[in-house]
């Protein structure tokens, strides 16, 4: 009898009899329903306040604040530790998103305050304790703003919106529109890392300098000039720039464009976040084969309507080459930034074939990259097409890309160097900023070993004559 007066063996019986009553609760479903009576109990000592956010205003147009609401509730862990939760597949394979159910209520906690939301039919009301309304009500409402903003932006789906035929008076219906799926990418295009890098940085300051721009008196927008060959990727580029900044496309068709005010109007119909493209500009522009003007593409680029609706836009012009293109289009101000695509080197080779055929090195890397010394090369979307098409045996698409250098890439990579140097003049290569544009991509097979020497760290000089740098292979000497 003495050992049940032992204190160790009362604490021990003490310690299976609770760990035994938690199993209880927690098999049979008690432990939830001594939760409620526990809140219940608790509610008794408190002064709620309800607030109700309803579905539709008075005008039965739908309320932006439920919207947010509801996205936001959505997120919370606590949907899924909730009484009552639908399930639904996601857009990606195994995926399972919880959604409110009707009547469900939902805990959430926000500055130390202990909040209610409680789903009713059309309604979505907030129960709040009275000491805690004026303390916490006001910058709850703007944390869910911000969580929902953030939210939607991310599951956003992108829109390619392109122009039809129509009249300047015509007010609206000019864009049609479809989902923009294009699963290109930063990783995915074959251009150099570093060149990706930059791009990529210049891209992410653009996003966070809305402030900067206003404060310096200018509009809040990015103009890129994409030039090179058919085939170097340029397409491919714009769409990656697009999912890398989670804009929509404005692909806009100068054939299908009446004159310089319907240009216009199409840019007044367009959303801010966007990617507004025009292709083949130089090919327009010397060709006459639209009815608009010089005039209405130099407004376009920074006119007046171009400040006033231009906001937190991207703009993108593409050429097969910029050498015999009025300079007014290409000045600072109007083009930012100037990116060359040339034809394949063997660094962009490796990246076509890592990404086609799964290779980082093979036997015969040596003998592509000695004919690539040679001057040969191809256009990497030729280079694609021949990987894709021999996709199930490597070394056969390595010999098909060999024999297409070899016969129809000899000397191409030579002429491109050379109509460079013949055109253009002499270049000197340097790593930092001269007095008009900076340089930190490539353009050209001979000078890329003695670029990625000098390459360095951008140093950005400041300039009255520009305001841009150009992103190709070489640089023109300061002034």
């Amino acid at each position: 009898m003495t050992i049940l007066y032992n204190p160790f063996f009362l604490l021990f019986i003490t310690f299976v009899f609770l760990f035994l009553f938690r199993v209880v609760l927690i098999k049979t479903g008690l432990i939830f329903t001594v939760k409620k009576k526990w809140r219940l109990f608790e509610d008794c000592f408190h002064v709620y306040q309800l607030f109700k956010v309803p579905k539709f205003n008075e005008s039965m147009q739908r309320n932006q604040l439920y919207h947010k609401v509801f996205v936001y509730l959505n997120s919370l862990t606590s949907v899924e530790d909730s009484d009552f939760t639908n399930l639904f597949t996601g857009k990606k394979p195994n995926e399972i998103l919880p959604r409110l159910d009707p009547n469900q209520i939902i805990e959430d906690d926000f500055l130390g305050a202990k909040i209610l939301w409680i789903n009713e039919d059309n309604n979505l009301v907030l129960k709040i304790r009275k000491a805690d309304k004026r303390r916490v009500l006001r910058p709850y409402v703007q944390h869910i703003h911000s969580i929902s903003d953030d939210l939607d932006e991310k599951k956003r789906d992108l829109k390619l919106y392109m122009n039809v035929v129509g009249h300047g008076d015509d007010q609206k219906g000019r864009w049609r529109c479809v989902p923009f799926t294009h699963p290109s990418t930063f990783e995915t295009i074959a251009m150099e890392s570093d060149l990706k890098n930059k791009v990529k940085s210049d891209l992410e300051s653009f996003l966070k300098a809305k402030q900067y721009y206003h404060r310096l008196g200018r509009v809040w927008k990015r103009s890129y000039l994409l030039y090179g060959p058919s085939g170097t990727g340029k397409s491919s580029f714009i769409a990656a720039l697009a999912n890398f900044l989670s804009y929509d496309v404005y692909d806009i068709d100068l054939s299908k464009v009446s004159d310089d005010s319907d240009l216009k109007l199409l840019l007044l119909q367009s959303s801010a976040k966007s990617v507004i493209v025009i292709e083949d500009l130089d090919r327009y522009l010397s060709e006459k084969s639209t009815a608009v003007s010089l005039s209405g593409i130099l407004n376009f680029m920074d006119g007046m309507l171009t400040s006033s609706c231009g906001e937190e836009r991207v703009m993108v012009f593409t050429m097969n080459g910029k050498d015999h293109v009025d300079q007014a289009v290409l000045r600072p101000g109007r083009i930012d930034v100037h990116i060359h695509f040339p034809l394949c080197d063997f660094t962009a080779f490796k990246t076509l074939a890592n990404s086609y055929l799964g290779l980082k090195d093979h036997k015969l890397f040596p003998q592509v990259e000695e004919i690539f010394q040679n001057g040969s090369s191809l256009s990497p979307a030729e280079i694609g097409e021949l990987m894709i098409a021999n996709r199930n045996s490597p070394s056969r698409a390595l010999k098909s890309v060999i024999h297409a250098l070899q016969t129809d890439g000899d000397g191409r990579g030579a002429l491109n160097i050379g109509r460079r140097s013949t055109e253009n003049g002499p270049r000197k290569l340097s790593g930092e900023m001269g007095e008009g544009s900076g340089v930190f991509g490539k353009e050209g097979a001979n000078a890329v070993k003695e670029f990625k020497k000098l390459y360095g760290l951008l140093r950005v000089k400041s300039s009255r004559k520009s305001q841009s740098f150009d992103l190709n292979g070489d640089q023109k000497e300061g002034g």
